[in-house]
């Protein structure tokens, strides 16, 4: 019976997405596109994430946002599920930034909402068009606005963390932003390999002390990496927020 009510509540979730997007996507993209009001896009953006996960039975609780600067950063996340992206689109930043996988942006409507929004897309089969990507993504930074990368390029399996790609981390060197942090836990269960059932699940999210990068060049990245891969494995084994 739990099955059988998972399946029927993810049915009514990706309906109801379903018809949001074909709403709130157009008008986003004429709110962000023709009216300049890109907060709108991200408003209606939020929208959505909030909506799917409260359909779908997605909840939540966040642990240090008290420790986010003010400044643009890097916030550097594990990845063990697919509501990642959506909780953390929610919880750390107004107008969060991501640098994504450039395959997502054949997507209809959403490749357009992510260049709109101001997404950088990595293409990492073409390293100079990755390394143009990453430039692109550090004059963002420079302006103003934060980023969320997933080191680890894909969701991990196991609950260990996978090694990291450096792009990000070039990223935030290139721009002397500081990498905030994250571990996200508790997701991996919500929806099963093979399966497109989403079920109800707590997760919880950690943000860690910003990690400052001032006066690091690319050649310290392997360091970064290692310090910053430390910090999400001590955010990690602090435990889930809901116990």
């Amino acid at each position: 019976m739990p099955d059988v009510v998972a399946a029927v509540r993810s049915i009514v979730t990706y309906a109801a997405l379903l018809a949001y997007i074909a709403v709130a996507g157009p008008l986003g993209l004429l709110v962000a596109g023709v009216l300049r009001w890109k907060g709108g896009l991200y408003a209606l953006g939020h929208g959505g994430a909030w909506l799917g996960l409260t359909l779908a039975g997605i909840r939540y609780r966040v642990a240090g946002r008290e420790r986010i600067p003010r400044t643009a950063v890097v916030f550097c996340s594990n990845h063990e599920s697919n509501v990642d992206p959506a909780v953390l689109f929610l919880v750390l930043h107004p107008q969060l930034h991501v640098l994504y996988k450039a395959e997502l942006h054949q997507f209809p409507i959403m490749g357009t909402a992510f260049d709109v929004g101001g997404f950088v897309p990595v293409d990492r089969a073409d390293r100079e068009q990755a390394m143009a990507s990453i430039a692109r993504g550090a004059e963002s930074l420079r302006a103003g606005n934060s980023f969320l990368i997933f080191p680890e390029g894909t969701r991990s399996r196991t609950g260990h963390l996978l090694p990291f790609k450096k792009g990000g981390f070039i990223m935030a060197i290139q721009a002397q932003a500081p990498i905030v942090p994250v571990a996200v836990q508790g997701g991996r269960s919500a929806m099963r390999k093979g399966s497109a059932i989403v079920r109800p699940v707590r997760v919880s999210v950690r943000i860690g002390t910003p990690v400052p990068t001032a006066g690091l060049t690319p050649d310290d990245r392997d360091a970064l990496i290692a310090r910053v891969r430390e910090e999400i494995e001590k955010l990690r084994a602090e435990g889930s927020l809901w116990q």
